[in-house]
């Protein structure tokens, strides 16, 4: 694939993607995208082309905060790993999309450590 006319964001996004296939070995992914006011995360089966368990500051017991920030991060990160576990996942590979590992997109694969996935 030609990469002549993408921008810097989507050539990293690209080039982290590749990566993470050669590294993957048949684990789901879970995959961060970081908005100006929100965060989502989701672990997805690339095999069978599925979503397994999502997580993101659009649900309705955490509405009404700010996604904006490391604690909403925290969060979600917490939220997905419980719902992987309940979905019988423990080790993926993570896939921080374009976005640098910093910030909101670092505390959010702490917290998902820390809740016991395994990446």
């Amino acid at each position: 694939m030609s990469t002549k006319g993408l921008s810097l964001f989507a050539k990293r996004r690209l080039r982290n993607r590749t990566a993470l296939r050669g590294r993957a070995a048949g684990r789901p992914r879970l995959s961060v995208h970081r908005s100006g006011k929100h965060i989502y995360a989701q672990i997805i089966d690339d095999a069978a082309g599925k979503t397994l368990a999502s997580a993101s500051t659009l649900e309705k017991d955490v509405r009404g905060t700010t996604g904006a920030n490391i604690d909403a991060a925290t969060s979600v990160g917490t939220r997905v790993a419980e719902a992987a576990k309940a979905a019988g996942v423990t080790k993926v590979v993570f896939d921080r999309g374009g976005f640098l590992f910093h910030g909101r997109v670092k505390a959010l694969a702490q917290a998902a450590r820390e809740a016991g996935l395994e990446f």
